[in-house]
């Protein structure tokens, strides 16, 4: 079966540009996310990081 989708893959003009175009996503994506992690205020964190803790009771909205 590999062989079969191989040879289909082969013959589509252009296809090696795919795997290059996913590569990228991934990489500003990841980039992105660290970058995020990294200048993001150390209040919003430990707030957010509180969410799973509190009680419906707690929460006013």
């Amino acid at each position: 079966m590999l062989k079969f989708i191989k040879g289909h893959m082969e013959s589509i003009d252009g296809v090696e540009i795919y795997p290059m175009i996913s590569l990228l996503i991934f990489f500003i994506f990841f980039a992105a996310l660290f970058w995020w992690v990294f200048t993001a205020k150390k209040e919003h964190i430990k707030e957010v990081s509180q969410i799973p803790l509190e009680t419906e009771n707690e929460t006013v909205l």
